[in-house]
């Protein structure tokens, strides 16, 4: 057992509503970024996530993963396309830490998906563009069991 003593459910605001968000574009940065192994353990992503900052949404976090070493050349490919639209957008065309693309706000292209392992909808990330800048470029991760996109 844990002790509460002191917490008040009255003093703080309940979490809010975990539905995706609408397809649309958002103004986000980047909050926090870790590579991490993935689920087979065949390789590593870096995954990004991302707060949106302003509208109806402010506040809501997306992530996005872009799966860097893998026995794929395709899947690496996918994810080295997206994260160059990541690093493009933020203006840092050659990172050498992914803390570098924190902090800088960016239109990230978000779309709903049908996950393929639950059936569930999800938010996955499609592309990413300058602050004020043009549409956000179609590069795309395989984030939440997307469909990579294709030319």
């Amino acid at each position: 057992m844990a002790d509460l003593h002191g917490f008040d459910a009255t003093q703080v605001e309940p979490a809010g509503d975990f539905a995706p968000l609408p397809a649309g574009q958002y103004l986000c940065i980047a909050t926090d970024s870790q590579m991490k192994p993935t689920k087979r353990g065949d390789g590593k992503y870096l995954q990004v996530e991302l707060e949106v900052l302003e509208g109806e949404h402010k506040g809501r976090k997306l992530w996005d993963r872009f799966v860097l070493e893998h026995a794929n050349e395709r899947t690496v490919a996918i994810a080295r396309s997206s994260l160059a639209g990541l690093c493009t957008a933020v203006g840092v065309p050659r990172p050498r830490d992914s803390a570098e693309l924190h902090n800088v706000p960016v239109l990230v292209k978000v779309a709903c998906t049908k996950r393929t392992d639950t059936g569930e909808i999800t938010n996955t990330v499609k592309g990413y563009a300058k602050r004020g800048g043009a549409q956000p470029s179609v590069a795309h991760s395989t984030a939440g069991g997307g469909v990579p996109w294709r030319r």
